[in-house]
């Protein structure tokens, strides 16, 4: 039996994470319930599950947006507790107040944070107002008629993002002035389309810029703490490939101030459960860049270098419990990294790629955790975000977690849907990842890391007639015996 005052928790959720979080609620004694669409029926969540809930919608994704019926799954199972994990309803404020209307617990933070967070305008807004810092920038809410002039004002390179965006969705870089009109008509198209909000604030591009994030987190009595920082420099088109701790591209003074910030920042928001402060860093200076108000994908580095289950932590805050270890308590041992393993063809523009998965192996050993949402048997469909699995290595320094992260992609053996695994072996054994010179714009500006490399004629040939000899319709062919053959019986010469 459990401590909490909740014994059942309903993940709304699916893929690695849902998994990630139901075996934390396992350990801690709760029943854990699933809801699912079609589309993950056998999935390792749903296998892992006590309960699983189908869900309906006339998509994969409409159906894990619906709170409605989510809310209801949770009540008809007796649930007490909604983790909502990322993506999907993770950020979103109304389906927050839904859960706690309906005397469930939210495993997350308060729909006031979400609320000021989740609009990139108000939180920049109220972070400026703290006296933290913030690029320079122009906000088409405080007067619409001169947002252009205003945005010329500042000078190229600038950033066009959506108030509501997130994810790197509706961004534009503009570093000439004469298509920022155009620029700024495209990014509020995509943020109608996908955020349903076009409203626009534009800021000062920072030009190779790191991206660094700080892992926080609150109780409910006002105790908020950092974890650490995270590097997510290695990104393409804004989207997070490789994250790892602690950056190699800071000093400790910088990582103190930008780790204080970023609590700081917490703090002023009376913020509680699991959240990730993000800046942007370039020539020693730091700006706020967003505040994630849940838990990430990258979060299981810094589990790995302090030893802390974030997930716990965030149950034991959702039951109204203090966090049970302070700032001094926390300790950052090693070093960690962790790839993201996609169903998509590297070679061909990271497109995504679809397939059954025919065969499944995980490396393991020392320093190595594989989170992963499919099994043998299962198919993959561009249903959902092509993320499959995430790789993540331990060591005492950089240079071994590197070396155990080519050890383990190398051991990981994932057939019948192409993956991005040859990808990130070539991305991790590059000189200037190695040497941790690596900005948010340099996996773009290396396309050569992409292509795939040139096979010897000798085994292209061995590998044609390998996946020859693996079709049916071949093996029979060779194992047949000729008619003349069989007509003779048991004759032996």
């Amino acid at each position: 039996m459990s401590a909490l005052p909740f014994d059942a928790l309903l993940v709304a959720n699916r893929g690695e994470i849902a998994l990630r979080i139901i075996r934390t609620a396992k350990r801690l004694g709760l029943r854990t319930v699933v809801v699912a669409h079609e589309a993950d029926h056998g999935s390792p969540a749903t296998a892992a599950a006590d309960v699983v809930v189908p869900i309906h919608g006339k998509t994969g994704v409409a159906a894990y947006l619906d709170g409605a019926q989510i809310i209801d799954a949770a009540r008809k199972t007796g649930a007490g507790a909604i983790h909502p994990g990322y993506g999907f309803l993770s950020e979103n404020a109304a389906f927050a107040r839904a859960v706690a209307q309906a005397g469930i617990a939210f495993v997350g933070p308060t729909p006031e944070a979400i609320d000021l967070m989740g609009d990139k305008v108000r939180a920049r807004a109220f972070v400026a107002n703290k006296g933290f810092p913030v690029a320079p920038s122009a906000i088409e809410d405080d007067d619409p008629a001169t947002f252009v002039a205003r945005a010329r004002a500042l000078g190229a390179p600038l950033l066009v993002k959506p108030s509501a965006g997130g994810g790197g969705k509706g961004m534009r870089i503009v570093r000439d002035m004469a298509v920022l009109e155009q620029e700024i008509a495209q990014a509020r198209s995509e943020g109608e389309r996908y955020f349903g909000d076009g409203r626009l604030y534009v800021e000062r591009f920072v030009e190779q810029p790191r991206h660094i994030e700080v892992q926080v987190m609150g109780d409910a009595h006002g105790t908020v703490v950092h974890l650490g920082e995270r590097e997510c420099s290695v990104q393409r088109r804004f989207q997070k490939i490789v994250e790892e701790t602690p950056s190699p591209g800071l000093s400790a003074d910088e990582r103190r101030r930008i780790c204080d910030a970023a609590a700081g920042i917490a703090r002023a928001a009376g913020y509680r459960n699991a959240g990730t402060v993000e800046f942007i860093y370039g020539r020693g200076e730091f700006y706020f860049l967003e505040m994630n108000t849940r838990l990430q994908v990258e979060h299981p580095v810094t589990e790995m270098v302090t030893g802390i289950d974030l997930v716990e932590a965030q149950l034991r805050v959702a039951a109204g419990e203090r966090l049970t270890f302070a700032q001094n308590d926390i300790r950052s041992n090693g070093h960690s990294i962790e790839l993201r393993i996609y169903a998509e063809s590297a070679s061909r523009g990271f497109t995504p790629t679809t397939g059954s998965v025919l065969a499944l192996r995980l490396p393991s050993g020392e320093g190595v955790r594989v989170d992963i949402g499919i099994a043998e048997g299962q198919r993959v469909t561009t249903n959902f975000d092509p993320m499959l699995a995430k790789l993540i290595v331990h060591a005492p320094d950089r240079g071994e977690a590197i070396a155990r992260a080519r050890k383990a992609l190398a051991d990981f053996a994932l057939l019948g849907c192409e993956t991005n695994i040859g990808f990130l072996d070539r991305l991790v054994a590059d000189p200037a990842f190695a040497a941790g010179e690596v900005h948010t714009g340099w996996l773009d500006a290396n396309p050569a890391l992409a292509a795939d490399p040139e096979i010897a004629p000798d085994l292209r040939r061995r590998l044609v007639a390998i996946a020859a000899l693996a079709t049916r319709a071949i093996r029979d062919g060779a194992d047949a015996v000729p008619p003349l053959y069989a007509a003779m019986g048991g004759w032996r010469n």
